[in-house]
């Protein structure tokens, strides 16, 4: 008896979890959650457009009420508040102290509010630092499972409700309608995950067929919405993430002779199609007036302003002007952030930009110009990151794999 239970007694011990492993994967997991929260907090709420009639007070309630709890999980996470330093954050930060400058102006009171919401998601990115740089790529994972579940909730929405999903008003471009999502920001999370997966299967992280069953359902959800600034920056920055590449990854070599070979014979036989596409619709003046958006950024520049307006804005808002939405990060970092702003916003981009150069080749220097590629394009059509938005969690991911590679810390 005593040596059956010697016998077993080792087995038993070998099969428990050593305590390193669970504690890794707990802190995985509420890395995860912590992500999700900052991650929804970004999304904007419509109202008047989900199926399950939310309201608009809680829509927002929800949307704002994540991230103090994403606070309070970054700070059980990172108890001694340990950070990684970084010019990136530093920069962002700027941005933060430049809404405050404006925020204490008597007339632009009304700021507030959004400035330190502003100021609780950066220290919520301060937190997240010290599990920059992981071989794992822990916030590439994290990126890509909040890119999924967006998508998926659109998807849900179209099975559920196509024609609302589809509306004619917006000449059926798909929206989102569980959680209510414009077709501008749907193109954005489709492009961004379609791109990330290309770029992980050029280096090798994932295999053929498994890629292209990931991408299949994005790839769809990116055209449904008939967006061309997200067609445009996502092949932009599959280009330079390719090119980036191509010298070391055959397979690389291989995709863009086969893409330019498709894209020829596609161009000259399919060529009515891709236009009618690209023009949605639309007549001449449409497409001149990059659909009735310059309209609004001729007056915003003309718009009076005093010196102290002119440098450091008007301060946070809901990115418009009379009533309309601005469509350019440039243009709204004028509006809220004054020539500061603008002037921060081309540093963070020079700077990320010139630290993928001098990167050493591999996945997260593609990772990086992809994310980076992909929002210099986008920002001359869309609100970017000088406010909370995905695209300022885009060029965080994309930060975090341009250092180097560390083992996993505790920093609890």
């Amino acid at each position: 008896m005593s040596v059956s239970v010697t016998a077993v007694l080792p087995r038993r011990s070998q099969a428990r979890p050593a305590p390193v492993d669970v504690t890794e994967r707990r802190t995985r997991r509420r890395i995860y959650i912590t992500y999700g929260l900052v991650y929804l907090n970004s999304l904007t709420f419509y109202s008047g457009m989900s199926v399950l009639h939310i309201p608009s007070v809680v829509g927002k309630g929800i949307q704002q009420g994540v991230l103090p709890l994403a606070i309070l999980m970054a700070f059980s996470l990172n108890r001694r508040v340990l950070i990684r330093p970084n010019v990136f954050l530093c920069l962002v930060s700027l941005l933060t102290l430049g809404t405050f400058l404006t925020a204490m102006q008597p007339q632009h009171f009304g700021t507030v509010f959004r400035t330190f919401r502003f100021t609780e998601f950066v220290v919520v990115l301060w937190l997240l630092t010290p599990w920059w740089g992981r071989r794992d790529m822990l916030l590439v994972r994290c990126h890509l499972a909040a890119l999924s579940a967006v998508i998926a909730s659109v998807i849900l929405g179209l099975i559920v409700s196509p024609h609302r999903a589809r509306p004619a008003v917006v000449e059926g471009r798909l929206a989102g309608v569980i959680w209510p999502i414009q077709p501008t920001q749907v193109a954005h999370y489709a492009a961004v995950m379609v791109g990330m997966v290309v770029v992980l299967w050029f280096c090798g992280y994932l295999r053929g067929r498994t890629a292209a069953l990931i991408v299949v359902a994005p790839m769809a959800v990116l055209l449904l919405t008939h967006t061309r600034t997200a067609l445009a920056a996502l092949i932009t920055g599959i280009l330079i993430a390719g090119m980036s590449l191509i010298t070391a990854e055959a397979r690389v070599r291989k995709l863009f002779a086969t893409a330019g070979a498709v894209a020829a014979v596609t161009v000259m036989t399919l060529s009515a199609v891709i236009v009618t596409w690209l023009e949605r619709g639309q007549n001449a003046q449409g497409l001149e007036n990059l659909t009735g958006r310059t309209k609004v950024w001729g007056p915003l520049l003309a718009a009076p302003r005093d010196r102290f307006q002119e440098i450091f804005g008007f301060g946070l808002s809901n990115v418009s002007f009379d009533g309309l939405p601005i469509d350019s990060n440039w243009l709204a970092s004028y509006q809220e952030e004054g020539l500061f702003g603008v002037v921060v916003c081309a540093m963070i981009l020079v700077f990320m930009l010139v630290m993928a150069y001098f990167q050493p080749r591999g996945v997260q220097r593609a990772l990086a110009l992809f994310l980076v590629a992909y929002c210099v394009v986008a920002s001359f059509t869309e609100v970017g990151f000088t406010d909370v938005s995905p695209y300022l969690l885009d060029l965080f991911v994309a930060a975090s794999l341009m250092v180097p590679s560390a083992q996993s810390v505790s920093p609890a």
